[in-house]
């Protein structure tokens, strides 16, 4: 069929083209249903799901029944059904009478390993419109001569299209995810992908969309309810003030996926400081085992100081805060003022804030220059604190500070301890962030630099009710929403106490169960190291990745460790005198930014954050030997045992023995590559190799060798390059920004194609004119070659994201 439109479902992962659609209505086909119909005989009908069977021509996992993995296809015109599998519990089986049995398609669905967070589609009734009738328009008016005080609100009364009818259990946590897409670099637009594919869609809600009310108010009678907040710290408190408004009772709990900045909130609770490449299916677990805390939340009344004359209002200066309630912090002076020029330049070209690393160099940058500047340095002199009824504005005053923080919880700043660890508080109770009280914090220019490096700032008090009055316009900032607020006289005050979900450790460092082995005392372990190129490649492939990670060294660590006291060890091999267990002498060192890998409880590798680290045991994640990650390792060429150019190479018929260079001659000139993969002269290039010639020469408009290959069509060529040549040459770009499986595309080279994209190259990369590999394909009217392009770009971002299939 010709190239033409394609839909995809998120919750079942069936492609169609856009015009069969009307074809599978006809055969009462249908995507695995979220909601029932109502009406009298659909609501005595049987409260069981049952399976929703697809066929897949690409499957991962293992038959359920005999146990052994799906053979795949890759050709154009492959069309072999190879596996059936429930869109809700993730079973597959063999498309064969001997594993799947044709009485299994009416049986019941256990909806899966998450069935206690997935809300079954029998509890959502979909609802009928009410028609105006004469009937309905006479109970309307019987109803209204009812003095009846109604305490619903307005929008409470309007119809909604679904009806929620649970039935409870007390094994079950329904769960409802909220998703700002918006989020720390875009990240909410992938993950939300996942979560219609776990749960079902109904429980799904994208914030941009209309925002978390409309939903809560379907949902709030559902018993023993809890909320995925997938956002930053503002999504959170956005999530808060809902259930404030809506005064669910009980409230159910928040837990977070935090795909913001700072996210000082998700560090306090355990959830770390932000979303690497975690499975869903993890996060799901840890949302049903978390334990439910209390969480302060403290009012905030600002009104104008009747004594500071008309002359302190500043120009762009505010009389109201941009939030009355804060759940982290309210602070004031240096950072609400560097956080102010960040908001505003980030409301100013919004493009160049896509990404959460570049957001912090921004806030480096600003801050930087702003301590050049001195723009808090008077703070001072124009603030008068009280706590308690205690005036503590001399000893502000003999401080000097640059910023007073009022805090809530232990983080700030991204994942600093401003009132210090734990083990320092003397004269002050242990901080907590559910006992009422607000620590308040000075901070001088000097303690701030020293907060990065595990400084704090100078402790004023512990207090549950501040009153504190500006003389002049100061930038003030809530939760991270800043502004500049004119002279004020501003009361803070305990508002309620929100219930939240905090992360729990994995388990107790005991066996769990009776034929588990005991935990030993002492652990020998051998650590090994992957590079991020090795990582972003292999993840998904457990053993391709254990093969390229390169050993470190040996660590003896007690049976009960978790990851934080691991590290230590692990970072005590780089002091440790050449012997038994330390690093090699020529091994590159350890980068300040290692982290651990999860090896084991997954089907894939995933990055634990350092923020969790603490939540994490060595026997949890590692078995005999444990991976680490190490972003400023270097890739293949930095081990040993892997072929360089100028190491022997796998002879050919063209070059029986391998030739090494002569004493002091020089390798040949890239030049010499050129010519011999323009003329397709497959022996001379071999050859030229084989003498030290650099596989990764580009000539003068960056094109490399693979794309010189491409060009010419040659097979052998392009094979040798891929077989021989740094991972890098898949998609290094020449000056118009294509890649060589660009021009193999836009060429309808399909053999050269498949190829390429075997060896791992990137099917989403564009070239200058915003298309993709298939895109131009497409221009080149090659439709079957698009066609297979864009089946392995979707298996592709599947395989590096959530590990499941399409159709």
């Amino acid at each position: 069929m010709k190239s033409v439109p394609r839909r995809k479902c998120a919750a079942c992962k069936i492609v169609v083209h856009t015009p069969c659609i009307e074809q599978l209505e006809k055969i009462n086909f249908r995507c695995k249903p979220s909601f029932r119909e109502s009406g009298s005989r659909n609501v005595r009908e049987p409260t069981f799901v049952r399976h929703h069977w697809v066929h897949r021509r690409r499957q991962d996992g293992k038959c359920r029944h005999c146990g052994k993995g799906f053979q795949q296809k890759f050709t154009f015109h492959s069309k072999e059904i190879v596996a059936i599998s429930c869109s809700w519990c993730k079973q597959a089986y063999h498309s064969k009478v001997s594993c799947f049995m044709l009485q299994q398609i009416e049986e019941p669905c256990s909806l899966g390993a998450h069935a206690a967070v997935v809300i079954p589609p029998t509890w959502i009734l979909r609802a009928r419109r009410p028609q105006n009738t004469l009937k309905a328009s006479k109970k309307k008016k019987r109803a209204s001569f009812k003095r009846k005080s109604s305490k619903k609100g307005p929008e409470e009364g309007r119809w909604r299209p679904f009806i929620i009818r649970p039935t409870p259990s007390p094994l079950m946590k329904p769960l409802l995810v909220f998703v700002n897409p918006k989020s720390g670099g875009n990240q909410g637009a992938k993950i939300i992908q996942s979560f219609l594919w776990y749960l079902n869609p109904r429980q799904v809600f994208d914030l941009s969309q209309g925002g978390p009310k409309e939903a809560l108010e379907m949902y709030r009678k559902v018993h023993n309810l809890r909320i995925l907040a997938c956002g930053g710290d503002g999504t959170v408190g956005w999530i808060l003030s809902t259930l404030d408004q809506l005064r669910l009772k009980p409230p159910p709990p928040v837990a977070i996926l935090p795909l913001g900045t700072g996210n000082d909130l998700a560090r306090t609770l355990n959830w770390g400081g932000g979303y690497t490449d975690e499975p869903v299916s993890k996060i799901l677990s840890h949302v049903e085992e978390g334990n439910v805390v209390q969480l302060d939340r403290w009012d905030l009344r600002a009104e104008p100081n009747p004594e500071a004359g008309p002359e302190e209002r500043e120009e762009g200066a505010t009389d109201r805060l941009p939030l009355d309630v804060f759940n982290n912090y309210f602070s004031l002076g240096f950072d609400a003022h560097v956080t102010l020029e960040f908001h505003e330049s980030r409301e100013a070209n919004p493009e160049k804030f896509n990404s959460r690393f570049r957001n912090k160099m921004f806030y480096a940058g600003t801050a930087f220059s702003d301590f050049l500047m001195g723009s808090s340095k008077d703070l001072a002199k124009h603030i008068r604190v009280v706590c308690d009824g205690t005036d503590l504005t001399p000893k502000i005053q003999d401080l000097k500070p640059q910023c007073i923080v009022f805090l809530n919880i232990p983080r700030y700043c991204a994942g600093t301890m401003p009132w210090g660890h734990p083990g320092e508080h003397h004269d002050f109770e242990p901080q907590r962030h559910d006992d009422g009280y607000l620590e308040v914090i000075g901070f001088t220019m000097t303690s701030l630099a020293a907060l990065q490096v595990g400084g704090h700032g100078e402790r004023l008090t512990q207090c549950r009710e501040v009153v504190l009055t500006t003389s002049k316009a100061i930038p003030v900032q809530v939760d991270g929403e800043p502004c500049k607020l004119t002279a004020s006289r501003i009361r803070i005050a305990l508002r309620n106490q929100a219930t939240m979900v905090q992360k729990a450790k994995r388990r107790s460092a005991t066996p769990l169960h009776s034929d588990q082995q005991p935990v030993p005392e002492q652990l020998r372990i051998q650590v090994s190291r992957v590079s991020m190129h090795d990582y972003d490649a292999l993840h998904y492939d457990k053993e391709q990745l254990k093969e390229a990670s390169v050993p470190l060294g040996t660590v003896v660590v007690p049976g009960d460790s978790d990851l934080e006291l691991c590290r230590a060890h692990i970072e005590r091999l780089q002091q440790e005198p050449e012997g038994a267990g330390a690093m090699s002498p020529t091994c590159q060192k350890l980068s300040p930014k290692w982290c651990f890998l999860d090896a084991t409880t997954a089907s894939r590798f995933y990055r634990i954050d350092r923020a969790q680290e603490h939540l994490n045991y060595v026997t949890e994640i590692a078995q005999d030997e444990i991976y680490i990650l190490d972003p400023e390792l270097l890739g293949a060429s930095a081990r040993p045992d892997l072929p360089t150019p100028t190491s022997p190479l796998p002879t050919s018929p063209c070059s029986p023995t391998p030739r090494s260079l002569p004493g002091n001659a020089a390798p040949p000139k890239g030049e010499e590559l050129v010519e011999a993969a323009k003329r397709n002269d497959f022996c001379k290039l071999q050859e030229l190799h084989q003498a030290g010639g650099d596989l990764m020469h580009r000539d003068g408009q960056s094109r490399t060798l693979l794309h010189h290959a491409v060009s010419t069509g040659s097979k052998e060529v392009v094979r040798y390059l891929l077989d021989h040549a740094p991972q890098e040459i898949l998609d290094a770009v020449e000056e118009n920004g294509e890649t060589c499986l660009h021009q193999a595309a836009a060429l309808g080279q399909r053999t050269i194609c498949h190829y390429i994209v075997e060896a791992g190259a990137s099917l989403m990369k564009t070239d200058q004119q915003g298309d993709t590999p298939r895109q131009r394909a497409e221009k080149a009217q090659d439709t079957e070659l698009a066609a297979y392009l864009e089946n392995r770009q979707h298996y592709q971002m599947v395989q590096r994201e959530d590990q499941e299939t399409a159709v």
